[in-house]
């Protein structure tokens, strides 16, 4: 089957091969690595650090558990997991991001976490082996989000839990046509004068506009086969925790 004919997934506003895709968001995140916990602070004013607390307070990790924090390269959500007393295992599909990770666990004196470059697709470990899958700001970038979904539940436990913290579209009247403003047209700039790299930053910004609706969304957790689906919209879904169980 020609390319002309074949499947297509987005790329911030453009349709591109499923490769392609692939390889683009790759580049993406090796250009953004070093910077990309400034950039968050940045772009969010700090507010990204209160998000991902909310997170891991819904996720509720238990000493001893088995955790797989999924994109989670850089470890942000890694550290809190960890500091609850979770075995965590960072995975990534880019061993970029993994590095800069590794960097700030060494730096912060953090020994037990497990670190691996994975596809979110085709995971390498085996059925029912964590007891909880996390992915924070990662799950859009996923060329094939339903088999990463599949994947995820293939991997929990049964009672296992799934939680994804990922961007959305906010509901409130008037803040969601300044927050359009803000990042098509200040965030690139931000990531310039940053990083060096406005265009990483404005295919992050369109990937996020091309993300399912929330309701959208957790119509595809629950077709993964996951059960008590719930979505907590945060800023009225600017940002949104969606969750469910493997039952």
């Amino acid at each position: 089957m020609s390319e002309l004919h074949g499947e297509r997934v987005s790329f911030g506003y453009e349709d591109v091969p499923p490769e392609e895709k692939s390889a683009r968001v790759g580049a993406v995140f090796s250009s953004v690595a070093a910077k990309y916990d400034v950039m968050n602070d940045a772009m969010s004013g700090g507010m990204h650090r209160l998000w991902k607390d909310r997170f891991v307070r819904r996720v509720k990790p238990q000493p001893g558990e088995a955790i797989l924090d999924m994109a989670g390269g850089t470890g942000d959500i890694a550290f809190r997991l960890a500091d609850r007393g979770a075995e965590v295992t960072v995975a990534d599909i880019n061993q970029d991001m993994l590095d800069v990770g590794i960097e700030r666990a060494i730096e912060r004196g953090l020994t037990g976490l497990a670190w691996s470059c994975q596809d979110a697709e085709r995971l390498g470990y085996p059925r029912a082996m964590f007891d909880a899958y996390t992915i924070a700001f990662g799950i859009r970038n996923v060329t094939r989000i339903d088999k990463a979904l599949a994947e995820a539940h293939r991997v929990l436990k049964y009672g296992g839990r799934f939680f994804c913290l990922e961007f959305s579209s906010t509901q409130w009247p008037g803040f969601s046509e300044i927050y359009d403003l803000y990042s098509h047209k200040v965030v690139p700039q931000i990531g310039q004068a940053i990083a060096g790299d406005a265009d990483s930053y404005r295919y992050l910004v369109e990937s996020i506009r091309r993300f399912p609706t929330m309701p959208e969304f957790e119509g595809m957790i629950r077709d993964a086969g996951f059960a008590q689906t719930r979505v907590e919209p945060v800023l009225g879904g600017l940002v949104a925790i969606h969750s469910g169980w493997k039952v």
